[in-house]
């Protein structure tokens, strides 16, 4: 069997071979981007301020045997991500938010994610009786996550409250403005890792995310949503706000996609809200590699629109 990962050396004067399977994270290194074909998942150069699809970082080989060191704890979540993000390219983001979720619900049932529950600490739900709240001010609705005593992290209450909020922002054409926030120290955590592992029915917990799902909200809403970001903003804390018309970033917010690490691929939208502003070979590497991005580098690649100074919630 070929191995899931596969490295091209584009500064080699041999044409490189295009993909010949589709079970293969291919990565593509050079000294300075260049123009090539569409089949590679990251790109990396040792060039300073590399043009999109390309990533700069001072020494890519090294990047790229982490990459392989990744796919090889993970091979499953990782060639699954970048078949998500390929296939999906062409489609209506409503097609690629059912692909997301399926592929999720696959791999929540595999052996990688299995693993990871198996080594993680156990967390005992710490719930919020309104864990989003709701402000309205003229044309202004304002949507506050309420949970800042674990940063805000995403679990079902939480995501069923953001649901009922965003269905009357998207349903009432009175509202003109929706301000997306999270209070404390930080805008959202990414996902309640007390709640990982809990559904036992990976079919039904698919069913549950399509019907239940913020991410198809915002794309209804997204012209009159703008979200702020401060803090970590991490799995679910960047997939969603991602969606907005507009992001605005405080500048202590770092962005992060851990989900491969555990064995499963974004799945709160951001194989689709991602991509779509940074593509998909960056959102690739974001997600393969686990990299905190800063949030000069986040405006930098078009991820957030504006840095602002975080406001009170």
């Amino acid at each position: 069997m070929d191995s899931p990962f596969r490295l091209i050396d584009l500064d080699h004067p041999a044409p490189p071979p295009t993909r010949a399977v589709h079970d293969q994270v291919l990565v593509g290194v050079a000294a300075r981007p260049r123009a090539v074909s569409d089949d590679f998942d990251v790109l990396l150069t040792g060039a300073a301020d590399a043009p999109r699809p390309w990533v700069s970082c001072p020494d890519p080989n090294a990047t790229a045997r982490h990459i392989e060191e990744t796919v090889a704890r993970q091979p499953a979540a990782a060639v699954t991500l970048v078949q998500v993000l390929r296939v999906g390219e062409p489609l209506p983001s409503s097609d690629r938010l059912l692909i997301e979720s399926l592929a999720y619900s696959a791999l929540q049932g595999g052996a990688g994610f299995r693993a990871w529950l198996a080594t993680a600490p156990p967390r005992a739900p710490r719930p919020a009786r309104h864990p989003v709240r709701l402000r309205r001010d003229g044309d202004r609705l304002t949507v506050v996550l309420d949970r800042p005593w674990v940063r805000n992290a995403f679990d079902a209450a939480t995501r069923d409250a953001l649901c009922e909020s965003l269905e009357v922002a998207a349903a009432d054409p009175s509202i003109a403005r929706v301000e997306l926030r999270g209070n404390g120290p930080a805008f959202c955590g990414g996902g309640d890792l007390a709640e990982f592992g809990s559904s036992r029915d990976t079919a039904e917990a698919h069913r549950v995310r399509v019907r239940r799902s913020p991410a198809a909200l915002l794309l209804r809403c997204a012209a009159k949503v703008t979200a702020h970001l401060h803090g970590a903003c991490v799995g679910a804390g960047i997939e969603l706000p991602a969606f907005a018309g507009r992001v605005a970033a405080a500048p202590n917010t770092v962005v992060r996609l851990p989900e491969i690490a555990m064995g499963l691929i974004p799945g709160a939208g951001g194989t689709v809200s991602v991509p779509a502003r940074i593509g998909r070979e960056r959102t690739a590497f974001l997600a393969l590699t686990g990299t905190t991005l800063d949030s000069a580098r986040a405006l930098c690649w078009g991820l957030v629109d504006e840095l602002a100074p975080a406001a009170s919630s």
